[in-house]
């Protein structure tokens, strides 16, 4: 990587700069904004009359290279306080703000899978509120360090962990219209750096979103904690927390000649559950029941050479916030590349994974989906009488303004014993990525994100729109449209005044049935 030591004329001072032209010149800028304080959109730099712009061409740096800075340091005047202000006199992110619109993320050059996987993280309160509880990096010394920062995974990962939390608190904030991650990415490509790989063209390569939301995570094992907030858990990370799936595994030989042999049993962990796609499968369960019943072929003991065997997983924990892949590329030797398999896959809005379960989890599910049916029985209850059983309602239509202000409470989704699990085997979809394209090493990611109730936004790159729930069902695939491949599912919620509705219902209930039995009653 060439890299110079330039001097730097600003005003009446003289100053010493790492100037690196494998870099944009945008990083130079930012190094300059640590000594100078000139914001880099008001820098001008100039070298033998040459005019910096985006690139280096035509500058021929060399060591002890004088470059001559013009820029005022001085803070802009403060525009004057507005009482009012209207749509067209607004800005694109007070606009933005305005209208609660979702801030998007901008490409630096093929990087739309990470910003779909952080946009679709984005939807995990908890873990954005984990990350944003960090300590944040250090802006102006991060800058000035980019290109002498090390390549040690453990400070690299930390790092990235940070300034993962310092995109979560842009995200929530809802201020502009689009951010730039360029930190981030710098970092990214020192940690792991197959994901800055280029092409011949020297333009970065598309890469694969599940390999790197699985690399994401990974590094938020190491380095995102779990809560504090007293209650007893044996999981060491955030991410197992709240993404970690247990399994129980047998294994069990299918070759008549071994039926004395005993199965085996084992444990294992994962952070997504996995959809193959085949020739019959057709939705979302099928493909998932397929991976956890799999034959496959080992060495058996008693009969001292190789046979079947049957391995059958049941999951014997759910996460809070339950990922699946939709396994939809493979390796296709005419070609070298990963082909996609573009095979139309239905996936729900409403997931329940209780037949994917144990026995034993099934019975701790039982209760809280006992409270869902018999709540789902109240509203129906209602709904068929015509009465809500809301206690001061009106048929009166809600104002907007306080719709929006509602906040209502919930019954805790996990186990007592085990923060971040998911207590009913119910969850709702919340985010999906998908890829537009025919191979992983091109084409297109989005993230679909649901922002409340049946409304969604589509986050391509910085351009975030609104969407129907009915255009997100359509991303089943079948065609060269965008296709789902990661499904993120959070807990379903049941409110906290659901137990009192269904008491109250079933009160309504009791006391009808008497006085039908008293009007009913013989005739004297």
């Amino acid at each position: 990587m060439p890299q110079f030591k330039v001097n730097v004329k600003w005003g009446k001072k003289k100053l010493s700069a790492d100037l690196t032209t494998e870099e944009s010149p945008e990083v130079f800028k930012l190094q300059l904004y640590t000594l100078t304080n000139v914001l880099p959109e008001r820098q001008k730099l100039m070298l033998k009359g040459a005019v910096l712009k985006d690139s280096w061409e035509g500058f021929r740096v060399k060591n002890g290279a004088s470059l001559l800075l013009l820029g005022s340091a001085e803070a802009l005047p403060k525009e004057p306080v507005v009482q009012t202000k209207f749509v067209e006199d607004m800005t694109e992110d007070e606009l933005n703000c305005a209208m609660d619109m979702n801030t998007g993320l901008d490409n630096l050059g093929n990087t739309c899978y990470m910003n779909a996987t952080i946009q679709m993280l984005s939807t995990v309160p908890e873990f954005s509120a984990a990350l944003e509880s960090l300590p944040a990096n250090n802006l102006a010394a991060s800058i000035s360090n980019l290109s002498g920062v090390g390549s040690d995974p453990i400070a690299l990962g930390k790092k990235i962990t940070n300034e993962l939390g310092s995109i979560m608190k842009v995200l929530a904030a809802k201020d502009q219209i689009s951010f730039q991650p360029f930190l981030f990415l710098q970092y990214i490509y020192k940690r792991f750096p197959q994901f800055a790989e280029k092409n011949d063209h020297g333009v970065p390569m598309q890469q694969d979103a599940n390999e790197f939301f699985s690399e994401l995570l990974r590094l938020c094992q190491d380095n995102l904690p779990p809560p504090t907030d007293g209650a007893s858990n044996s999981r060491p990370s955030f991410v197992d927390q709240f993404f970690g799936i247990e399994y129980n595994n047998t294994l069990k030989c299918a070759d008549e000649a071994a039926v004395d042999e005993e199965p085996t049993y084992s444990k294992e962990t994962s952070i997504q559950l996995n959809c193959f796609i085949s020739q019959e499968i057709k939705f979302l369960l099928t493909g998932v029941k397929s991976k956890l019943k799999e034959e496959i072929e080992k060495n058996s003991p008693t009969l001292g050479r190789n046979a079947k065997y049957l391995r059958t997983s049941q999951i014997d924990r759910l996460p809070g916030y339950l990922c699946v892949q939709m396994v939809r590329f493979f390796f296709k030797e005419k070609g070298q590349v990963n082909a996609k398999i573009l095979k139309d896959v239905k996936f729900p809005l409403a997931f329940d994974t209780f037949e994917l379960c144990s026995p034993e989890l099934q019975e701790r599910l039982k209760p809280v989906r006992e409270a869902f049916e018999a709540d789902e029985e109240a509203k129906a209850e209602a709904a068929m009488t015509g009465k809500n059983n809301q206690p001061g309602s009106t048929n009166k239509p809600i104002p907007k303004e306080v719709k929006k202000k509602e906040v209502k409470e919930y019954e805790p989704y996990s186990f007592a014993d085990d923060v971040g699990s998911n207590n009913s085997g119910h969850y709702e979809l919340q985010a999906v990525i998908t890829h537009q394209g025919r191979s992983s090493s091109s084409g297109h990611y989005v993230a679909w994100l649901r922002v409340e109730a049946d409304n969604w936004v589509k986050c391509d790159d910085n351009d975030v729109t609104p969407v129907t729930q009915e255009e997100v069902l359509k991303l089943s695939g079948g065609g060269d449209w965008h296709i789902a491949y990661l499904l993120l599912y959070g807990p379903r919620r049941l409110e906290k005044n659901a137990a009192k509705m269904v008491v109250d219902a079933a009160q309504a209930l009791s006391s009808g049935a008497v006085a039908m039995e008293a009007t009913d009653g013989p005739q004297t």
